[in-house]
C-alpha cells in the first residue's frame, strides 16, 4: 500500500490486517505521486524487497472546479491521467514478474465516451465545468485498454474499475 503519509498507510493495512479478510500480505511504502523521483524510488524498493508485485491500483483521482479551464484541464490531466502513466510505466517490469498480475484503474463511469453521447441519459448530461474530469477519466479509460492490448498476451490483467460516487 503506498501513500504520501506512511503513518497513514499503516494505519490501513493494519484495519485491513484485523479485518481477518486477508488472503496473502499487504506492505507499505511511502510514495508522492507527483514526484517521478519517488515513484521511481517507490518502483525499485518494491524490487529489492519482494522482487515482483501481484497488483497494482492506481486510484489517484481529482476534479476541478477552477474559474479556467486551462487550469481545470491541467489539474484533472495530472492527476487522472499522467501521474497513472508514470505509476504504470515505473511498476509494469514488477508486475510483469508475478505469476498472476493485476493493473487496475480507477476510472468513472462519467469517462464513458458511449455514455456521454446517448443523449437519452439524463445523468450523464454535460455540468458546468466538468468538462475536465470526464475528458481525464476517458484519456484514463484508453490507458487501460492500450495496456491490455499491449500487455495482457503477456498475463498482464487489466481492469478500468468504477466504485460509484465516493
Amino acid at each position: 500500500m503506498a501513500s504520501r503519509s506512511l503513518d497513514k498507510a499503516q494505519a490501513a493495512m493494519s484495519e485491513i490486517q484485523s479485518s481477518g479478510n486477508l488472503n496473502g500480505t499487504l506492505s507499505t511504502i511511502r510514495l508522492e505521486l507527483t514526484d517521478q523521483s519517488s515513484i521511481l524510488a517507490a518502483a525499485k524498493a518494491v524490487e529489492d524487497t519482494h522482487g515482483h508485485l501481484d497488483a497494482l491500483v492506481n486510484n489517484a483521482a481529482a476534479g476541478s472546479l477552477y474559474p479556467d479551464i486551462k487550469t481545470r484541464m491541467q489539474v484533472a490531466m495530472d492527476t487522472n491521467v499522467i501521474v497513472p502513466a508514470m505509476v504504470e510505466e515505473a511498476f509494469r517490469p514488477l508486475l510483469l514478474k508475478a505469476k498472476n498480475p493485476y493493473s487496475i484503474y480507477m476510472s468513472s463511469g462519467m469517462g464513458s465516451v458511449t455514455k456521454a453521447g446517448d443523449t437519452s441519459l439524463d445523468e450523464y448530461k454535460p455540468l458546468p465545468g466538468e468538462e475536465a474530469y470526464r475528458s481525464s477519466k476517458a484519456a484514463l479509460n484508453m490507458l487501460a485498454i492500450l495496456e491490455a492490448k499491449s500487455y495482457g498476451p503477456r498475463g498482464l490483467k487489466v481492469f478500468g474499475m468504477c466504485p460509484g460516487f465516493v
